[in-house]
C-alpha cells in the first residue's frame, strides 16, 4: 500500500520494453534490480500483467475526469445558470420569520 507522500517512479515504455522481454525469457528480476535499478516486485507485477491480460482488463483506460471540449458559449451558458440560481441575500425569507 502507498504510503502518504511517497513519490512513484516512471519508467518509459521503451525501458519496459526491454525489460519485459528481457524477464520473460527468464532473466531474473533481481538481475535488473541491480542493473537498472528498478525494484524486483515491479518487474514481477510487469510481467504478471503481461502474463494474465485477463485479469487486468483496462490497463490503458485512463483514471480520473474526462476532459471535454466545450466552446465559449457552452461556458458562458453555465455561468449565466449558476448566476440565476444562486440566492440574491445571505439569509433566506423564512429564516427571518424564526425571530
Amino acid at each position: 500500500m502507498a504510503s502518504k507522500g511517497q513519490k512513484f517512479n516512471k519508467y518509459s515504455n521503451n525501458l519496459k520494453e526491454e525489460v519485459l522481454d528481457l524477464y520473460l525469457n527468464g532473466t531474473s528480476s533481481w538481475y535488473f534490480e541491480r542493473t537498472y535499478n528498478i525494484p524486483y516486485k515491479t518487474i514481477q507485477t510487469w510481467g504478471r500483467k503481461v502474463k494474465h491480460l485477463e485479469l487486468y482488463p483496462n490497463q490503458e483506460i485512463k483514471k480520473g475526469r474526462h476532459k471535454t471540449d466545450l466552446t465559449k458559449e457552452d461556458w458562458k451558458e453555465g455561468y449565466e445558470i449558476l448566476k440565476n440560481t444562486r440566492p440574491s441575500s445571505r439569509h433566506n425569507e423564512t429564516e427571518s420569520n424564526f425571530y
